[in-house]
């Protein structure tokens, strides 16, 4: 079991501003942290998304974070307040029959190009 996942970002104050309007479909919400520094969002079960900022030589590796959620409707809730807090498109809501027969998801990148993912699959309710 995963107890945390940490992600650099170039801009902690601005990333925080998206993820916490992203997540809130989802129902995930900003947990603690220090201005500037790091926020970490409680995604329930004690397992924390955190963000932090990058080390002054560090070069951003962009990452793929997948969120499960509870359905399709909330899926597309996702994409559309991430687009809304100025995420760029990386795939629309939509079936993905390639990855299982059920799983319906999109993409957005977030403000440093991390590949962000909201997921719904029955194969894993």
């Amino acid at each position: 079991m995963i107890d945390h996942v940490t992600i650099a970002v170039s801009d902690v104050e601005l990333s925080r501003k998206f993820y916490e309007t992203a997540f809130r479909p989802l129902g995930y919400k900003l947990s603690f942290g220090e201005k500037g520094v790091m926020w970490a969002f409680d995604l329930g079960k004690g397992f924390l998304f955190e963000i932090r900022r990058s080390q002054t030589k560090e070069k951003l590796t962009s990452v793929h974070v997948a969120f499960r959620t509870e359905s399709q409707l909330t899926v597309q809730a996702f994409y559309q307040a991430a687009l809304d807090a100025g995420a760029k498109d990386n795939g629309a809501p939509g079936p993905r029959p390639h990855y299982t027969e059920n799983y319906y998801a999109c993409f957005v990148h977030d403000p440093d190009g991390h590949n962000i993912e909201a997921v719904f699959d029955t194969w894993k309710s």
